[in-house]
């Protein structure tokens, strides 16, 4: 394993795979394991991921990407979904801290009322959060994928209602982006582009000196 800095400086987002590497069913799970250790509002846990790995499907899914090949070269490419309604589940999850001793019931009830108040007439607010925790667990599961030695490809070009018809993904969810996943062809990929300083990027305070 990569230590955490190494990781972060290592990624890129890769286009070329080596198709003849799979990864197995308890690799993907791993995966998993580890990008569901990300932060999420209340703790509601509302992502949700297709691992797709069938070449058919993969070809399938390739077509709604728009082409592009890096769907099906990869030995496994993941639907990121976002749960518009993770909210309901908070008091079920909730009380897996309360039995662990972590959080007192009254807190989790508190927790449960302010986020109907939330999310629970708010359908922006439902996209918003659903779209920040999945992209959070997103980025976790490459950073793992990364220290595993695997490469990467988020992606947002591809059609989101073509994806849920194909995937039998109901409208609860938002299909947030696909993250394609598997070992990188040697030589084949570009290196790692250039960064903006953190001169360009940092104030202290205030944002009246970004570009208007």
């Amino acid at each position: 394993m990569k230590d955490t800095l190494q990781t972060i400086q290592e990624r890129i987002s890769a286009n070329i795979y080596d198709q003849s590497r799979e990864l197995s069913e308890a690799e993907i799970r791993e995966l998993i394991k580890d990008a569901t250790q990300s932060p999420s509002s209340f703790n509601m846990q509302n992502w949700r991921f297709i691992a797709v790995t069938d070449p058919d499907k993969k070809r399938k899914l390739q077509a709604l990407a728009y082409g592009q090949q890096k769907v099906a070269m990869a030995s496994a490419t993941f639907i990121v979904l976002g749960d518009l309604q993770g909210y309901k589940k908070l008091p079920e999850i909730g009380q897996r801290s309360v039995r662990a001793g972590i959080l007192e019931e009254k807190i989790v009830n508190g927790w449960k009322d302010m986020a109907e108040k939330m999310y629970g007439d708010n359908a922006q607010m439902q996209r918003d959060e659903a779209i920040r925790s999945g992209s959070l667990a997103a980025m976790t599961l490459m950073l793992a994928a990364r220290a595993r030695g695997l490469a990467t490809g988020p992606m947002i070009g591809f059609d989101p209602e073509g994806v849920k018809r194909e995937f039998n993904i109901s409208d609860r969810y938002v299909p947030v982006m696909l993250v394609t996943v598997g070992y990188a062809d040697a030589g084949k990929n570009w290196l790692r582009k250039p960064r903006l300083t953190p001169e360009e990027v940092l104030l202290y305070n205030d944002g009246g000196g970004f570009e208007k």
